[in-house]
């Protein structure tokens, strides 16, 4: 990411006008298990930028790091959870743009102009869809950081639920090990059926995540829950 390059897009769209530019991004499309989280942020015009890479390229204590100091000074954010029984119902590609409208949604103010980071979202006017947004935008990178951390933090929650499959270090993705796990324990109720490595897999059977909800709305309001703890109560509302 060239620092001197890195708020170009949106430097032009404050000096057209558009005052509530938003920056969005997600975490987790790759993983077999857990859900994926997209993430809105809108910066006061003329924010000087201080992220300079995507978060894929940032430690996790440095990520931990920033998450705060974006919630400080960005002028708005929001963040948005689509669970894997949704990402198995409708695709994760579209299952990542219901994320994202949940966290466009989240905003107090409705955006004039969307940067994205290759995603196009449906019936929304006014957006670019980069790519590798994260990488060429201030307002994407950091939307990347909130969305990699609040997408974490869910699946070390989770882990506590479910912790034969090691989601507090592997957050879902396709280890060895958690393959293993798969094939050893079945999937989860939080694993993507619809996912290869976890079509064929057994449903488990028993467990301390037991009392997981099944149904959609109940699992979101668990996740809106655990971000609240996450965020802070005061800094955060529910839709």
């Amino acid at each position: 990411m060239d620092d001197k390059e890195v708020d170009r897009f949106e430097r032009k769209l404050w000096s057209e006008g558009f005052k509530l530019v938003a920056g969005i991004d997600e975490a987790g499309r790759g993983p077999l298990a857990g859900p994926v989280v997209a993430a809105a942020v809108v910066f006061p015009p003329f924010t000087s930028p201080f992220i300079f890479r995507d978060s894929k390229r940032t430690s996790e204590k440095r990520r931990r790091e920033l998450f705060r100091v974006i919630l400080k000074r960005c002028l708005e954010f929001g963040i948005g959870v689509a669970d894997s029984s949704e990402i198995d119902r409708l695709n994760i590609l579209r299952a990542t743009e219901l994320a994202a409208i949940r966290a466009i949604k989240k905003l107090r103010g409705k955006p004039d102009f969307l940067i994205t980071d290759a995603l196009k979202i449906n019936n929304l006017k006014n957006q670019i869809n980069l790519i590798k947004g994260d990488e060429r935008s201030f307002s994407c990178a950091a939307a990347s950081i909130i969305a990699k951390v609040s997408r974490d933090f869910l699946m070390e929650e989770l882990d506590r639920l479910f912790p034969e499959y090691g989601f507090r270090k592997n957050k879902g993705y396709p280890t060895a090990e958690h393959r293993e796990s798969i094939r050893l324990f079945g999937a989860s109720p939080v694993h993507r059926k619809s996912f290869k490595g976890v079509t064929d897999a057994e449903e488990r059977k028993g467990g301390r995540g037991d009392s997981f909800p099944l149904s959609v709305e109940e699992r979101l309001r668990y996740f809106e829950e655990k971000l609240q703890e996450l965020v802070g109560r005061d800094r955060y509302s529910s839709p």
